[in-house]
């Protein structure tokens, strides 16, 4: 099967980034509005299967490509195997976080390929990272950010409380230690502080203070005093994905 290249082959800029934002379009009607068929199609009874972005703003659910190496970069292979193992919203942010990766490689395969210098790959990269990624759009937290119009650009894919300011440590648990939080890790401290002042303890109610430990919960997104949740900072270094509580019972029922 072509993955949407056929005698199409963009060579400027412009053109690589028309492609990438067609392609995006589609993958993206097919985890929001066309999400039922999309599920339907990603049956996991049947053979490997990849979920495909054209530059036509159109989606397939099909089997990779048999020719090795393949004319484009492939997509995620298997996504339907985990289809019925997980909870439909986690699926469909997997499946998500792994579109966003297919369309950045085919897009700079083809600035690969017809030899983008450094500023060119600049520029596109540039561009493309103006747009949501497809997670982002998919677990609304595009619409979060556009809701705040903030000041500050934040490019990370990873789930964030609701004023985008939460920033998470490499196994993304997102926690905050307070005067800990050292200017280095991008220097918004007082901006942090600010924003945070509002946000309130899902346990106790209690507003944040800057000397205490806070965690966020990947399921909710709700912030927790450390303290009221029995999680401390050391332990949250070792948590890839923090459950609060009610999520962690709400997840335990048949």
């Amino acid at each position: 099967m072509d993955p949407g290249s056929g005698p199409y082959n963009p060579r400027t800029v412009d053109e690589v980034f028309r492609d990438f934002k067609g392609r995006r379009a589609g993958m993206i009607k097919a985890l929001t509005t066309d999400v039922e068929e999309f599920y339907q199609q990603c049956d996991p009874e049947k053979e490997n299967l990849c979920l495909y972005g054209f530059p036509n703003e159109q989606w397939e659910v099909n089997l990779p490509a048999e020719e090795v190496p393949p004319e484009l970069p492939e997509p995620a292979l298997g996504i339907n195997f985990a289809r019925d193992g997980m909870q439909e919203k986690d699926w469909l942010s997997l499946v998500a976080v792994h579109s966003d990766a297919w369309l950045l490689a085919v897009a700079f395969y083809f600035g690969a390929r017809f030899g983008f210098d450094k500023n060119d790959r600049r520029r596109l990269f540039g561009m493309i990272n103006d747009l949501p990624t497809i997670f982002e759009v998919v677990t609304g937290t595009a619409k979060k950010q556009a809701k705040e119009k903030s000041s500050t650009t934040n490019h990370s894919s990873n789930k964030s409380k609701p004023n985008s300011k939460g920033r998470g440590s490499e196994s993304q648990v997102k926690y905050m230690k307070g005067t800990q939080q050292k200017e280095e890790e991008e220097g918004l401290d007082e901006e942090d502080e600010e924003e945070h002042g509002e946000t309130l303890c899902g346990a106790c109610g209690e507003n944040y203070a800057s000397d205490e430990f806070w965690i966020c919960c990947d399921i909710c997104e709700k912030w927790f005093h450390g303290k009221c949740v029995k999680i401390t900072p050391a332990r949250a270094e070792h948590i890839k994905q923090y459950k609060c509580p009610n999520c962690s019972n709400k997840r335990a029922r048949p």
